[in-house]
């Protein structure tokens, strides 16, 4: 039964625009969706191209168009574009385009993200490179487009940056990725605090063992390698993996009204990880 104080109650993100990167596949497209079920346009935003030092494919244009059919499939506006988040000027471009298209910008998450796994002193330069600019310069680059935006317009926001608990524990063969992330967290708490005062709530998402073609091929190898690192990886939990809905589902509760006075943190989604 409705209550009547459930009456005329719609969509959670209804007349909201959330821009996601890395949205062609895994977590970010489970954002990208989940947010289009919920109500919200979509700004959806992937290289859909490689990168040269991951042994994975990388997703896309045909993934990333998915994602936009899916969107629209829910009734939702979508403006998909192939931007890599390393090149600043293309990135605020795609941004500004998406917001002239859809009117505006209320949600962030910046998704991006790579990792090559190795023991560090065999880690290449080129693995380090990549791994930096992709998940820690290409989450600055985001923020760096949007949030002239979301001042502008005046209306508060949410940033939600996707870490993990790589970015706050030392995960042994994950030097590159592991440095990325504790940036991205130092990133967020920075940003946190300069925007509190404009109602811009910015947080950090930390998953652990994500179901997920990039996780699969990378962590499954390590590992293989170096058997006796798998206890860094384990957690209490029975479930021994994640699945990228269980990350969209963290980051749209972060993004929603339920958390508006929720800001600075670090959210782990780890199965217990973060308890060892």
């Amino acid at each position: 039964m409705t209550s009547s104080s459930d009456a005329g109650v719609g969509p959670r993100f209804a007349g909201k625009v959330a821009l996601v990167t890395g949205a062609a596949r895994g977590q970010g497209r489970a954002e990208a969706v989940r947010f289009a079920a919920e109500g919200a346009d979509v700004v959806a935003v992937d290289l859909c191209g490689p990168v040269t030092s991951t042994s994975y494919p990388p997703a896309t244009r045909a993934e990333l168009d998915a994602v936009a059919a899916e969107i629209e499939a829910r009734g939702r506006r979508v403006v998909a574009a192939a931007v890599d988040v390393r090149d600043e000027e293309a990135l605020r471009a795609a941004v500004a385009a998406g917001v002239e298209r859809l009117g505006r910008l209320d949600i962030v998450v910046a998704n991006a993200g790579i990792v090559s796994a190795g023991r560090t002193w065999e880690t290449t330069a080129d693995q380090w490179r990549e791994t930096i600019d992709v998940n820690l310069t290409g989450a600055f680059h985001t923020a760096k487009a949007t949030v002239p935006i979301l001042l502008e317009q005046g209306t508060g926001g949410v940033l939600i940056f996707i870490g993990s608990v790589a970015g706050t524990h030392g995960l042994p063969g994950l030097a590159a990725y592991s440095a990325s992330k504790h940036g991205v967290v130092g990133l967020a708490k920075v940003l946190a605090n300069e925007l509190a005062a404009h109602r811009i709530r910015v947080n950090a998402v930390l998953p652990s063992g994500v179901d997920t073609e990039m996780r699969v091929a990378e962590l499954g190898a390590l590992l293989d390698a170096e058997p006796h690192y798998r206890d860094y990886f384990t957690t209490p939990w029975p479930e021994t993996i994640s699945e990228a809905d269980d990350i969209a589902a963290a980051v749209l509760w972060l993004a929603g009204d339920e958390a508006r006075h929720i800001t600075g943190i670090q959210l782990p989604v780890d199965r217990g990880r973060t308890a060892k």
